[in-house]
């Protein structure tokens, strides 16, 4: 399915640049020479859909990378969040390593008081079970 939807894309940009490129074969002068126009010392003489093409291009490449560096904090905060879920991954294996441990040792519930602790028979005020 993906390459049925790329060739109905790619096949027609492809027929419009040919098209483009037919239509716009002359020649034209791309100077980068400010002080002298009419025989400048840094020019290029290319077909106009050479210069619009690579100018587009250039467009693309130059929009993608101050996309990449705008979104560098996201990134550094992805990989900051994935370091921290690691760690909290690892911290959780080693409580639940040391709790079986302790949970085999003394039959008794985690965090239940040794002789009822709130009261007779280890209620709180209101008589439920801790």
């Amino acid at each position: 399915m993906r390459k049925f939807l790329n060739a109905v894309i790619l096949i027609p940009l492809g027929l419009i640049f040919i098209a483009f490129a037919i239509a716009n074969r002359h020649l034209v002068t791309v100077s980068f020479d400010p002080f002298n126009s009419k025989d400048p010392s840094l020019g290029f003489t290319l077909p106009l859909f050479v210069v619009i093409i690579a100018v587009a291009m250039l467009g693309v490449v130059a929009g993608g990378a101050a996309t990449w560096f705008r979104q560098r904090h996201w990134r550094r905060a992805a990989r900051q969040h994935e370091a921290d879920a690691q760690a909290a991954r690892a911290q959780l294996a080693d409580l639940r390593a040391g709790a079986g441990a302790v949970h085999r040792l003394d039959s008794r519930p985690l965090g239940v008081p040794p002789q009822g602790g709130y009261g007779a028979g280890g209620r709180d005020k209101q008589g439920a079970t801790l």
